[in-house]
C-alpha cells in the first residue's frame, strides 16, 4: 500500500495505459480521479477502482480545452482536497505519410499529446506547488527520441513531452514537485490493436527486434508508474524511464 492516503489524477483513464495505471494506483491504496472524454468508459474503470476499496471520482474533459481542464482539476480538489499524483496518459496515435498529413490531424496530435499535458500540469501544478509536494508522470513514447517513418506529428508531440518534462522538472523540483516521464515501447493497447487490424502496424518485426521477444503489456507499465508516484523515487527528477523490453538498444537489424 505504497500510495495509501494519496490522491492520483489520471487522464486517459477510460482505457489502455491510463486505465491500467489508475487500477494499479488503486491497488496501492490511492484514491483516484479518472479523467477522459468518454463517460461510459470512465464509469466501467471507476467500478474496477472502487472494487479495490478506495474512492474514485470520474470527470469528463477534453485535455485540449483549457476551461475543461481547469474545471476538472477544481472539481477534483473540491472533492478530495488534494492531488498528490498526476499522470498525463491521454493521447492519440498518428500514422500517416507526411505529405498526406493534414493540418487538422497535426493539430489533433499536438493538441492532445502535448498541449493537453501542459494544461494538466499547469492546473494541477498550482495546487502541488502550494502544498510543496507532488509527483507528475508524463507518458511519452519511443517516438520521443527515436525516428520512425510516418510518425511526424506523433513524434513531434511526444518529443515535446520529453523536453517539456525536463524543463518543468528543473523549474518545480526546488519547490517539492517532481516531474518525470515514462516512455513505453511497443505496448499492446486497444489503440495498437486497431493499428494492427487496419494493416498499419506489423508486430512480427517489432517482436523480432525486441530482446524480450514480445510486445509489452499494460501491466508492464504499472510498476514503474507506482514507483515514480511513491516516496521510493524521491530523488528522481526529470528522468525518462524507458519500458520497451530492450527494443531501443537492440544492435542488430
Amino acid at each position: 500500500m505504497r500510495l495509501a492516503g494519496r490522491v492520483a489524477l489520471v487522464t486517459g483513464a477510460g482505457r489502455g495505459i491510463g486505465r491500467g495505471i489508475a487500477l494499479g494506483y488503486a491497488r496501492e491504496g490511492a484514491d483516484v480521479v479518472l479523467v477522459s472524454r468518454t463517460a461510459s468508459e470512465l464509469e466501467h474503470a471507476a467500478a474496477d477502482v472502487r472494487a479495490t476499496g478506495v474512492r474514485a471520482l470520474t470527470l469528463t474533459a477534453d485535455v485540449r480545452d483549457e476551461a475543461a481542464v481547469e474545471a476538472a482539476v477544481a472539481a477534483a480538489l473540491d472533492h478530495f482536497g488534494q492531488i498528490d499524483v498526476l499522470v498525463n496518459s491521454a493521447g492519440i496515435p498518428m500514422v500517416a505519410a507526411t505529405t498526406e498529413l493534414s493540418l487538422e490531424r497535426w493539430h489533433d496530435a499536438i493538441g492532445i499529446n502535448l498541449t493537453g499535458t501542459f494544461l494538466c500540469c499547469r492546473a494541477v501544478g498550482r495546487a502541488m506547488l502550494a502544498r510543496g509536494r507532488g509527483s507528475i508522470i508524463n507518458i511519452g513514447s519511443l517516438h520521443s527520441f527515436q525516428g520512425i517513418p510516418q510518425r511526424a506529428a506523433y513524434a513531434a508531440s511526444k518529443g515535446g513531452v520529453l523536453q517539456f518534462t525536463r524543463a518543468l522538472a528543473v523549474e518545480w523540483a526546488p519547490h517539492g514537485v517532481r516531474v518525470n516521464m515514462i516512455a513505453p515501447g511497443w505496448i499492446r493497447t486497444p489503440l495498437q490493436d486497431a493499428l494492427v487490424a487496419a494493416g498499419k502496424l506489423d508486430r512480427a518485426p517489432i517482436i523480432a527486434r525486441t530482446p524480450a521477444r514480445r510486445v509489452g503489456e499494460i501491466a508492464d507499465l504499472v510498476g514503474p508508474a507506482v514507483f515514480l508516484a511513491s516516496d521510493e523515487s524521491a530523488f528522481i527528477v526529470g528522468e525518462m524511464m524507458v519500458v520497451d523490453g530492450g527494443w531501443g538498444i537492440y544492435g542488430y537489424i
